[in-house]
């Protein structure tokens, strides 16, 4: 059976690659920093080891014996992108992995230029080429998942507000994290996916009242869309990381996030849109949920078990 290592095993994105990986029936590896990981309960990972990123010594025993490699790149990230991730697919190709599936967390550019992660990604996937790793890369543009967190998911509970960044026009092909695993693990037995990078998000294309209307029809009581500036969401964003985030990180943290947000507000470049045709034509074995099935799935009760921010 192959087994795929995990980095990142304890957050939202490695939770949910993890339950992808176990459901199409492979071997799990969770590697995080803990040699006890808390995985909520979760029994889909066969086996454990530590990884920190912080320190290039762990990479290759975290690595060792591993067929493939999903790797998920820290919010709080050490060092530069390219560095990071060239490490870690050198590390792999050293071990002799077979292919190394990249979730960049955000949209990939196709032209120079872009700022904020966007145009950091360019440089990392070029380095984790070069590492000689056989390689799949996914830029996925907004997680429904973010929702459920510390700076979402209160104010739809509890006060029946959608509180985010976004500016009405704004227009997202939001995808649930569980998707993002299918597509990853789909890449596994893909040859024609090795060497290949592609953007993906879900199958609609939502505006901000798209989502509120999604929700209330899910809730059976009216959401509505409450806009926050980019400067209160970065302030909401640091505040659900609570003790995870040292505190001198905590204002660059917040201003970067309000960065980023004014940037998607406004840049022409609209990197919160997906070419979903052609994604589905490359991908035609996943099948995407929407946004309101997303939803009418989730646990929203405050003593659901959730990783650091909610």
């Amino acid at each position: 059976m192959t087994l795929v290592s995990v980095v990142g095993a304890t957050g939202r994105q490695g939770l949910a690659q993890m339950r992808q990986l176990a459901a199409a029936g492979y071997k799990v590896r969770a590697l995080s920093r803990s040699e006890t990981p808390d995985l909520g309960g979760s029994n889909v990972a066969n086996e454990a080891r530590v990884i920190d990123l912080d320190d290039e010594s762990t990479f290759i025993p975290a690595l060792e014996g591993s067929d493939a490699v999903f790797y998920t790149h820290p919010l709080q990230s050490p060092g530069m992108r390219s560095d990071l991730v060239g490490k870690m697919g050198h590390a792999a190709a050293t071990v002799g992995v077979d292919r190394f599936v990249w979730n960049t967390s955000g949209w990939i550019p196709d032209q120079p230029g872009e700022a904020n992660s966007y145009g950091a990604n360019t440089p990392a996937i070029n380095a984790l080429f070069r590492s000689g790793v056989p390689a799949t890369v996914f830029g996925s543009v907004l997680f429904m998942d973010n929702l459920l967190t510390n700076w979402a998911r209160p104010f739809i509970v509890h006060e029946d507000r959608y509180v985010y960044a976004h500016e009405p026009h704004l227009e997202a092909n939001w995808i649930s994290l569980d998707d993002v695993g299918k597509c990853m693990t789909a890449a596994l037995e893909r040859q024609d996916m090795e060497g290949a990078w592609m953007n993906i998000g879900g199958p609609e294309r939502l505006k901000p009242t798209d989502v509120t209307a999604a929700l209330s029809r899910v809730f059976g009581r009216e959401i509505r869309y409450d806009p926050c500036t980019p400067e209160e969401f970065g302030e909401l964003l640091v505040k659900a990381l609570g003790d995870s985030m040292p505190e001198e990180n905590r204002a660059p943290m917040a201003a970067s996030i309000a960065d980023f947000y004014h940037y998607n507000n406004k840049s022409p470049t609209e990197p919160f849109k997906v070419d979903t045709d052609y994604m589905q034509r490359r991908l035609p074995e996943v099948e995407f949920e929407t946004l309101e099935q997303w939803a009418a799935r989730q646990d929203w009760s405050d003593d659901a078990h959730r990783p650091s921010a909610g």
